[in-house]
């Protein structure tokens, strides 16, 4: 089911600096109360799609919200607009409206009800029925009740000290949690290999994690404070990926403010988060904001992908690459090593598609703003060319992996120029 917001006014100075990858004051608001207002008309929708049957359990557990909210109204916000959050909306509203199909889990309203009564700190009762031994509480962690059947919660409830409770692992230095917990962390019950969630990793991954976590921050601090800065702002939670994942990282639309990602160095780490947080934020924008009319055929050119891409694709990948491509320069610029053959090479790849996007027919006004505004940010990054002759090099061979494609996919040759 389609859920649709209310209007947002996106200035062009808005949309021009969410264009250019860099981060601003002006972006990140839009994209953060974006992502809340679409929470808040999901939640809205679910509780509203509830059948009569269960419309008073629905009704009791949006009152113990209301409560907590009246109490701790920041703590609300954090537990509604967890990334989780929106996965189970999302596919709670699908199967209420669904003819056939598995039941909509609507007691998991009842798990964020008690996670915001916890946060907030407000006396309460609430009955709660676990799922398969365990009950989730949300930006908090689990329960492992020792008895089945209902359980009768409070404010004494979660002690994360307990050895029933497993507390969800907070990274270092800022609010966002390593997510191997709830259930909701990536939609449906069993993603393909790219994006398929890790379980519960043992304390030494947890460690890992945190090492691995700290050393990406301190290298995007080092090299672009803006984009750390953004990064802290805009990911609530990272979602480990599987081991055996093709994929070093991912970005799905129901799970704003989230991403998975694969166990990696530092630096590969930085650049995983620099180049998903713009995934995050053309999503925002797109919810609001239409770019193009283009149909989803698979038909274009991508020089990060082997298949073709839709439109859509290849905007979403070129945005991100620009970001990237701007963050290794900065890191050239501070003496990274290798880092001024990544930036020339995925500042290549960048320019190579850009004259599609541009031209294409299918843009709106918007996005033809956009599109240019993106121009405008990889031809800025002139000012700052790598040593010798790199950046030639690297379009030379980009030049040459499109002819390679372009041979290997000869109905599709027409639509890798603009």
């Amino acid at each position: 089911m389609t859920v649709t917001l209310a209007a947002f006014s996106v200035s062009s100075r808005t949309l021009r600096a969410l264009a250019s990858t860099e981060p601003s004051t002006e972006g990140t608001r839009l994209v953060r109360d974006v992502r809340r207002s679409k929470r808040l008309v999901l939640l809205r929708a679910v509780l509203d799609a509830a059948p009569a049957t269960r419309a008073a359990e629905a009704a009791e557990h949006w009152a113990l919200l209301e409560a907590a909210e009246r109490h701790d109204p920041a703590a609300v916000r954090d537990v509604l607009h967890y990334p989780a959050t929106g996965v189970w909306a999302e596919e709670t509203l699908r199967r209420l409206h669904a003819p056939y199909g598995p039941p909509p889990d609507l007691g998991h309203l009842g798990a964020l009800a008690v996670a915001a009564a916890l946060r907030a700190g407000i006396a309460f009762t609430h009955i709660l029925r676990p799922q398969h031994g365990r009950l989730v509480l949300p930006t908090l962690g689990l329960l492992r009740p020792d008895r089945s059947g209902p359980l009768t919660l409070t404010q004494r409830s979660w002690d994360p000290d307990d050895p029933a409770a497993l507390p969800l692992h907070a990274l270092p230095g800022g609010r966002t949690a390593l997510d191997d917990l709830d259930p909701y962390r990536a939609p449906g019950p069993a993603q393909p290999a790219p994006v398929r969630p890790a379980r519960r990793l043992t304390p030494k991954g947890h460690k890992r994690w945190d090492t691995q976590w700290s050393g990406a921050l301190t290298l995007l601090q080092r090299y672009d404070t803006a984009r750390a800065g953004e990064t802290v702002q805009l990911l609530r939670s990272v979602v480990p990926l599987a081991g055996g994942s093709r994929s070093s990282g991912a970005t799905l639309p129901a799970a704003a403010g989230s991403v998975l990602a694969r166990a990696q160095a530092p630096p590969a780490l930085a650049a995983t988060l620099v180049h998903e947080v713009q995934h995050g934020k053309l999503t925002a924008l797109a919810d609001v904001l239409t770019l193009h009319t283009a149909d989803r055929t698979p038909r274009y050119w991508a020089p990060w992908r082997s298949d073709p891409r839709p439109l859509e694709g290849l905007l979403h990948g070129a945005y991100a690459h620009l970001a990237l491509a701007g963050y290794w320069q900065r890191a050239a610029l501070y003496g990274a090593r290798g880092a001024w053959a990544q930036h020339a090479r995925v500042r290549a790849q960048v320019a190579a598609v850009l004259p599609v996007l541009r031209a294409h027919e299918r843009l709106t006004p918007a996005g033809r703003e956009f599109t240019d505004a993106m121009g405008a940010a990889e031809h800025a990054m002139d000012e700052l060319p790598p040593p010798a002759d790199q950046h030639a090099t690297a379009r030379r061979a980009v030049d040459r992996e499109r002819r390679a494609w372009c041979e290997a996919h000869p109905e599709l040759a027409p639509f890798t120029h603009g």
